[in-house]
């Protein structure tokens, strides 16, 4: 049977869903940037009070289970399946059907995670012995390990309903509360690592102590929101509901498929505990890979969803193309002069906000060695969202299943091969290497599957990328080379150089743009100037 179709969009209908795009990214783009600030904060007083010592390790090990958890039950598979089918519903049926089918979500989550948490807790001496072996050789930081995820245990109950909240809320295009929920989780680190620790006979209990408590405010600065939206869940215990089947059939499969970064990185994390140090260093690696990619991979992939959906709920598939072809064109626009950055600023970044304290000059050596293989694969990591959230949006969950099983497996086979020659940063390489092995299949399957994709736009956009990447690699080139890196206490001169160096950075690679008319940085350009042209009036 043939796919159902819906009249072609027109000029203005396909700006419209375009500008619609950009402004709810940029949305949450500004929120995460703000969350992400914060978390640099947060990094760096994780780095000055516990560098990479043993009680870094074991925290970082420790919160690698509620969080990987996190992205099987919530932001991965759970988002994923829910955002399309309550868009459907809200769509096609009465708001009142949309309330019941949340609450049902609602009550369902709540008890299978609360179940989930309690045999967690009981079993954290397994799982940690499963994540860390290396750590069996040290009774004291196994244990230290075990306690921690106990306490912090009960973070994924949280996060999990305050995922759930922000499907709500994105699906009816609300993105700024959510999107500033995670700041919460920062606060809380941070002033658990300041005031709690010293307070304690094991400081980083301080620390744990914080992410739970970030947790439980991340869920609750989200349901005023929904209350003034009219669509705060209740409880509503129906297992049968026809939703909530459909719901439960699609996350199944996807309970790999979103999440096969965490799961990879899960595995970096197992492998990178028989190195001193390799938990840490691969932490603080991803958590300046994430920065750019949480700012605008994630959160393009978060506003772009929504769109898609309802897209495909219509048979519109060419607009459905329309708007994926613009998202792979803003991904790469946006991503890869990040990756161009990171790899040749990555000593003089994790030595400016890292080395600081117990963080030594080893360590930021081991840490730029890691953020320079994980930047290697931005650009599929990023790319990679866009992607399977067109699989989500048709909701077919199984492609992205299929595809991230056999990134895992080829992320297995990577790491072993990388991890005795390059130590943990070869675990990072094989995660890159992992993350494109995955947007190749899913490349492939879905051009067959929607007939093309623009990829003439796509490829032509790509070109520009790279010109426009030119003279700002030169001024990243000779910001990491400049001679005042050999003086140990030059802090005010490298923050200069760093920070001149990205401004410069980022002013040629506009300016290329406008030269070469690009059609995504007029798009940007058209919506600051729409917005400053209401402040202006207003």
């Amino acid at each position: 049977m043939s796919e159902p179709t819906a009249p072609a969009p027109s000029p203005q209908a396909k700006q419209d869903e375009i500008h619609s795009v950009v402004k709810s990214a940029g949305v949450i783009g500004i929120a995460t940037f703000s969350s992400r600030i914060l978390g640099f904060v947060r990094d760096m007083v994780l780095a000055r009070v516990f560098g990479a010592t043993p009680a870094a390790d074991a925290f970082f090990i420790a919160f690698r289970i509620p969080s990987l958890l996190r992205e099987l039950f919530a932001e991965g598979s759970m988002s994923s399946a829910f955002i399309p089918v309550f868009t459907e519903y809200r769509t096609t049926r009465s708001k009142q059907d949309a309330w019941e089918l949340a609450s049902a979500v609602f009550t369902t989550l709540m008890t299978i995670v609360t179940f989930v948490t309690i045999v967690g807790m009981v079993a954290a001496p397994w799982l940690v012995q499963l994540l860390a072996p290396g750590f069996q050789e040290n009774p004291d930081k196994l244990a230290l390990t075990t306690l921690l995820a106990r306490i912090m245990f009960p973070y994924l109950l949280f996060v999990s309903l305050a995922a759930l909240a922000m499907g709500i809320l994105n699906s009816v295009r609300a993105f700024a509360v959510p999107a500033f929920s995670p700041l919460f989780l920062n606060v809380f680190i941070i002033v658990g690592a300041l005031f709690v620790s010293p307070l304690l006979q094991e400081p980083i209990i301080g620390v744990a102590i914080g992410v739970v408590a970030g947790g439980a405010a991340q869920f609750a600065m989200q349901l005023p929101s929904l209350k003034l939206r009219g669509l705060l869940f209740g409880f509503r215990f129906e297992p049968g509901h026809p939703g909530l089947r459909r719901i439960g059939t699609l996350m199944v499969p996807s309970l790999l498929g979103l999440s096969v970064t965490q799961v990879n990185l899960t595995v970096s994390t197992v492998l990178g505990s028989f190195f001193a140090g390799g938990p840490t260093y691969l932490f603080y690696g991803m958590r300046l890979i994430q920065f750019p990619l949480g700012i605008f991979g994630v959160a393009l992939a978060m506003a772009i969803l929504p769109t898609l959906s309802s897209q495909a709920a219509r048979g519109a598939l060419d607009e459905l193309r329309t708007t994926l072809g613009f998202g792979l064109r803003m991904i790469l626009f946006i991503i890869v002069p990040a990756m161009v950055g990171l790899i040749l600023l990555r000593t003089p970044i994790v030595h400016l906000f890292f080395e600081h304290g117990t963080f030594t000059a080893q360590d930021t050596t081991a840490t730029a060695l890691v953020v320079l293989c994980y930047a290697i694969g931005l650009w599929a990591f990023g790319g990679v969202r866009i992607i399977v959230a067109a699989f989500y949006s048709l909701q077919d969950t199984k492609t992205p299943a299929v595809s991230a099983a056999v990134a895992v497996v080829a992320n297995i086979v990577f790491s072993l091969l990388l991890m005795r020659p390059l130590g943990a940063a070869g675990l990072a390489f094989a995660t890159a290497l992992a993350a494109m092995v995955n947007g190749g299949i899913l490349v492939a399957v879905l051009n067959r599957r929607l007939g093309g994709v623009e990829w003439g736009a796509v490829g032509r956009s790509s070109l520009r990328v790279a010109v426009a990447c030119i003279p700002m690699a030169l001024a990243c080139w000779w910001a990491a080379n400049a001679p005042v890196w050999m003086h140990p206490d030059d802090w005010i001169a490298k923050s200069v150089i760093l920070f001149g160096a990205i401004g410069v950075s980022v002013g040629s690679y506009v300016g290329v743009h406008t030269l070469l008319r690009s059609d995504e940085l007029d798009v940007v350009w058209g919506i600051v100037r729409r917005k400053l042209g209401r402040i202006g009036g207003s």
